[in-house]
Formats: C-alpha cells, structure tokens, sequence
C-alpha cells in the first residue's frame, strides 16, 4: 500500500477537535463541509463558538455548504512555523469566502505550485484529506483552484 500524500509533511500536531466543533470534524471525515448556523437569526460563522456571532443566541445547529468559494486573501510562508516544516516551503495559505454560507471566511492550504500565481476572488473547491493514521483520526479541508 502507498504512502498518501498530503499537502503538508506528516508529523505536525493533530488538531485540536474541541466538542463545539465535532460536528465540522465528523463533516469532514464524510466528505462534506459543515458550518455553523445560528437557529435564531439564520446567521452562518466560523470558527464554531457556544454563543452566536451576530445575535448572542446559544441556539446553534450546523449545516453542510457548497465546499466552494472564493480567495479571499492569501500568504506564501517561506520559512518553517513548526519543526516537521523544515525544508517544506514555501507554500500557499488562503483564506477562504463561502459564498453559499453568508459568506463566512475559512483559512487553507492551497494546493498544487507553490510557486502558481494567486488570483483574489479566483473561485476554489474544497479537498478533503484524510489523516487515517492520526491519532485520533481527522481530515483536513485544503483548497484548489476550480478548472
């Protein structure tokens, strides 16, 4: 069997999977991006939080989105942030705009030339790449440029 390959080296921390942000975990896994609504005012938000952003409602659920959007800003890191980066860059940071979750802001890697011009507004998918070897599991949601 072969090694899968990732968008960044093996050896970097398991993320954190706090219990406000399960269900996102669980999405991810399946396949599917999943953000938190507000029940109240109909608000989406990112990062999941206990209370809502826009109305301070504790009445929130989560729903799966088009894993589609746009380059909202971006970074080229070229020096190592964590150890297990050495040697590892540069590579491309984008934050992310989901249209079809009011718009929300996500942060991801881009995947593909390091080197590739990054085009703001320029439309991306979501890729999602599993860490089955984690402990515990998880899959990370990375980008790509769309066509």
């Amino acid at each position: 069997m072969s090694k899968p390959a990732y968008a960044l080296p093996e050896g970097l921390p398991t993320p954190a999977q706090e219990p406000v942000a399960l269900p996102y975990w669980e999405g991810t896994r399946a396949g599917k991006l999943v953000i938190q609504k507000c029940r109240g005012c109909g608000k989406h938000q990112w990062g999941p939080e206990w209370v809502c952003h826009a109305c301070h409602s504790f009445d929130l659920g989560w729903e799966e989105v088009a894993p589609r959007g746009r380059i909202y800003s971006w970074q080229r890191p070229h020096h190592p942030v964590h150890p297990a980066l050495e040697g590892h860059g540069p590579y491309i940071i984008v934050l992310v705009e989901l249209p079809g979750a009011g718009n929300v802001r996500m942060v991801g890697n881009l995947l593909g030339d390091p080197a590739q011009a990054v085009t703001i507004g320029a439309e991306v998918e979501a890729v999602f790449e599993p860490h089955d070897t984690a402990t515990p599991p998880y899959t990370l949601v990375q980008w790509r440029v769309v066509g």
